[in-house]
């Protein structure tokens, strides 16, 4: 019973990622069009661009890692949790390069692609942190 529940629960959580990837592609595309409407607006094309590709590597990751997922054991269970923890680590600095592009884009070459590009990393860190957190806290009663 222990690994048929985590492994609806990496299911669950790897569904919810895929599902974010593509509203990130989803948004961005939208965003896209818009800021060629808009007269080409960098900060709007350049958060469309970081959307469009962050949500392009978290679709193909999550895709991937369904078609292969299998029941884990206690060892296997140890490494998805390792995994996620480092994964935590590099949420958190996703969020700080963000804020670093956008605001040394500002500061020293106000430059409004650089803060729309730092703001979608930032968004995306957040994003990733929050879902990983979740799983992670669920994934600690298995483990």
């Amino acid at each position: 019973m222990w690994a048929d529940t985590l492994f609806v629960a990496e299911r669950a959580y790897l569904n919810t990622l895929l599902i974010w990837g593509l509203v990130a592609i989803a948004l961005g595309l939208v965003l896209l069009a818009t800021a060629g409407r808009l007269r080409r607006s960098p900060l709007l094309f350049h958060f469309a661009a970081q959307c469009v590709a962050w949500g392009a590597v978290e679709g193909l990751f999550a895709f991937t890692a369904l078609r292969t997922l299998a029941l884990r054991d206690l060892g296997a269970a140890t490494q998805l949790d390792r995994f996620l923890w480092l994964n935590l680590g590099l949420d958190t600095g996703y969020v700080a390069v963000g804020a670093t592009v956008a605001l040394s884009g500002w500061l020293i070459a106000r430059r409004h692609g650089a803060v729309g590009a730092g703001a979608a990393i930032i968004v995306q860190g957040l994003a990733l942190f929050l879902l990983h957190a979740r799983f992670l806290l669920l994934l600690e009663q298995f483990v």
